[in-house]
């Protein structure tokens, strides 16, 4: 009976952690991209716009990442302690990246001679942030040499082809999804310029995502053996299946988008327009990604040695973190989705953050 409580808490902890992780991506993923894309808006006007499209929501994105965090630690702490030392660099790069950006964020608002300098720190905590992130999850993929309960490497792991490959796609992933986003929120001259860089953006995430699709399976013997057997198989090769389907959706929207001085064509099923396709489409290429990933390297929460199993705190623990988890869940949820729905219109040209 105790068993079979702490399996069903271990794998209640690992989904709430996995659904954190992710709707960090998500969300704060788009900003990021705006973050990326910023200082090659058209025009000083087009950047104000970029900025006030995420200036009501991208602070509470990240709230998906202290979420995601605590519950790893909390839930998961062999796992934390490991990655943490595993992945020192990349992660300070990341923090430091998030903060520099959000404190560039505000203080651009005061504009000034300084206005300048600050709208170079925002991107370039943008891109340290995104690329650092793409490099965690590469090293994570790639595997983390584990003995006696203590990370094994040397912390240089990072500095690899295949982490650095995908740090370069998860900055054109983010800066695809940014641009979906400005798409979306705004109109003009902005409009357009984000419109032209769909085709661009969605080449070079088809070219990074090809690339590490084929490596990955090459990793590791298992990662082999579930790829390419049966019933590993089934489960896997849909989603990258899927993620071309959404890549294809994305190709298609952007040549039913309107041009500038052409009517907003009705959009598919239930959206008012095409123009909320792109970010919905890279959204989905996201989720079909993360399932893919997830489903190879399950259950290792640390791949190839430890599995969520083994990293678990004790079920007595696994219940207080729930307990809390439970009510910060759904408030999380609440509050994220009130603030998409309260802010669903564009962006209007005197709106000032």
């Amino acid at each position: 009976m105790t068993d079979a409580l702490s399996l069903d808490l271990t794998l209640i902890a690992a989904g709430i952690l996995a659904i954190g992780v992710f709707m960090y991506v998500l969300l704060d993923g788009f900003d990021l991209g705006i973050g990326i894309l910023y200082p090659f808006a058209p025009a000083e006007h087009s950047r104000d716009l970029m900025m006030d499209s995420v200036a009501p929501v991208w602070d509470g994105n990240e709230t998906w990442l202290v979420l995601g965090g605590t519950a790893l630690l909390a839930a998961f702490p062999i796992a934390y302690a490991v990655l943490l030392a595993a992945f020192y660099v990349p992660l300070m790069v990341m923090l430091i990246g998030l903060i520099f950006r959000g404190v560039c964020f505000e203080f651009r608002a005061q504009g000034g001679p300084s206005k300048g300098w600050w709208s170079a720190g925002f991107f370039g905590g943008s891109l340290a942030a995104t690329f650092a992130q793409g490099v965690v999850l590469g090293t994570f993929i790639g595997g983390v040499p584990v003995e006696n309960g203590q990370y094994a490497g040397d912390g240089m792991a990072w500095a690899a082809p295949f982490p650095l490959l995908c740090g370069v796609g998860l900055v054109l992933g983010y800066a695809l999804l940014g641009a979906g986003w400005t798409l979306m929120k705004t109109e003009g001259v902005t409009h357009d310029w984000a419109w032209s860089l769909l085709r661009p953006l969605t080449v070079g995430v088809l070219a990074v995502a090809v690339a590490v699709s084929v490596w990955t399976p090459f990793l590791h013997p298992w990662i082999t053996a579930r790829w390419f057997s049966w019933p590993g198989s089934l489960f896997v090769a849909p989603w990258p299946l899927l993620g071309l389907l959404c890549l294809g959706v994305l190709w298609y929207a952007q040549r039913r988008i309107h041009a500038r001085r052409t009517p907003v064509r009705p959009g598919p099923l239930f959206l008012k327009s095409w123009e909320s396709v792109p970010f919905l489409a890279t959204m989905g290429l996201f989720l079909c990604s993360y399932a893919g990933l997830a489903l190879t390297l399950w259950p290792y929460v640390i791949p190839p040695d430890i599995s969520i199993y083994t990293a678990a705190a004790a079920p007595s623990a696994q219940k207080f973190v729930l307990v809390g988890l439970g009510v910060l869940v759904p408030v999380t949820i609440g509050y994220t989705a009130w603030s998409y729905w309260v802010f669903r219109g564009k962006v209007s040209g005197d709106a000032h953050y």
